[in-house]
């Protein structure tokens, strides 16, 4: 068994290792508040990151070393996370008459039945949740497989990084937790609120419900198109392309000749993504849509959205309740948040109860 649910030991550094970045993020707490103590983003070549899977483990591990000498802390302990599509979640309800080890041999013959690699290849957790309220002899299992190689190659980034990745994570989780920690009124009602995420390969939709998520879908969208127009077409390298974004330095006949109209793309991709979703016998509306990844900012597209779907669209901001270090540039953090929202989720984890 693999240790998606360790307990935390420590406060930990949360790292999103991305196709296109690692972003880390140091936050503390002091009785109920919770100060943001550092951040960082740092760049990846293309090919470091392949389809949600490490290539170029030294790359991300130089990339996360980078990443932690920006941050300036005494960072030790981290935790990072698989993406949900390299992950099988499965909810079971198993006799609660079970001892621990035999609890652990059926999970196995469990899992047996559903995942499509052998077991020796897995790595394999749950999480007793708690008896089921219309049968207490039965208890609530949630279980999380992931192929072994998946985990192995991003906690050894982590490691070969000089940090000792405590916890592996899973992406949905994270995003539960970030949500939940945002508006817990908002997210744990009976609503159902999105959270759409353009990354630079993938946008990630996630529906939750009562601080759950019920829905994930993945597609190949994400800023890298837009990256690579503006690469060809203007002859900027794609790093200066990145950095001009996040610090809204795109000239106005950029903006006007390939932005806006990609602005409509992701407004196209994301009402193509809701389409298959309520096309899944789902029969309630979402209420809210939070949007975050590195395209989300771009200028009058929560607006747009809003028009197009008739829903409230709001940039997922991860630090508008905590507290910010007074050596944290707040009009950087500001253009930055919605790209640092997972490795926040990640970090998080540090003060679960």
């Amino acid at each position: 068994m693999f240790g998606f649910f360790n307990k935390k030991t420590a406060t930990l550094v949360g790292v999103d290792i991305g196709s296109s970045a690692v972003k880390l993020v140091a936050l503390s707490r002091e009785k109920r508040e919770i100060t943001l103590d550092s951040y960082a983003i740092v760049g990846l070549p293309p090919s470091a990151i392949v389809d949600g899977h490490v290539q170029e483990l030294g790359v991300v591990a130089e990339a996360i070393e980078k990443g932690v000498k920006i941050c300036g802390s005494k960072l030790n302990l981290a935790i990072t996370g698989v993406p949900s599509s390299a992950v099988i979640i499965k909810h079971l309800e198993l006799s609660n008459a079970f001892s621990e080890a035999e609890l652990e041999d059926q999970i196995k013959i469990e899992a047996d039945q559903f995942i499509p690699y052998p077991l020796d290849e897995v790595a394999i957790d749950f999480e007793v949740q708690g008896p089921n309220p219309l049968n207490p002899d039965l208890n609530k299992i949630l279980l999380v497989a992931c192929r072994n190689n998946d985990v192995i190659q991003r906690e050894a980034s982590v490691n070969s990084a000089g940090l000792k990745c405590e916890v592996v994570d899973v992406d949905t989780f994270a995003i539960e937790r970030l949500l939940t920690y945002i508006n817990k009124e908002d997210v744990t009602g009976d609503d159902l609120i999105a959270s759409i995420d353009i990354g630079a390969s993938t946008m990630t939709l996630n529906v939750m419900h009562q601080g759950e998520i019920i829905y994930n879908r993945e597609q190949g969208f994400g800023s890298n198109e837009l990256t690579n127009s503006i690469h060809i077409q203007c002859g900027m390298s794609v790093e200066e392309v990145e950095q001009s974004f996040r610090l809204t330095e795109i000239s106005m006949e950029i903006e006007a000749m390939l932005i806006e109209p990609f602005r409509d793309t992701i407004s196209q991709q994301i009402s193509r993504a809701l389409q298959f979703y309520y096309s899944s016998n789902v029969q309630n509306q979402l209420t809210k849509i939070y949007l975050s990844g590195g395209c989300s900012s771009i200028k009058g597209l929560v607006e747009l959205l809003e028009e197009e779907l008739g829903i409230t669209v709001e940039l997922t901001n991860p630090f508008s309740n905590m507290r910010i270090q007074a050596k944290i540039n707040k009009d950087r953090l500001n253009k930055d948040a919605p790209v640092l929202v997972k490795a926040c989720g990640l970090a998080l984890r540090s003060f679960d109860e």
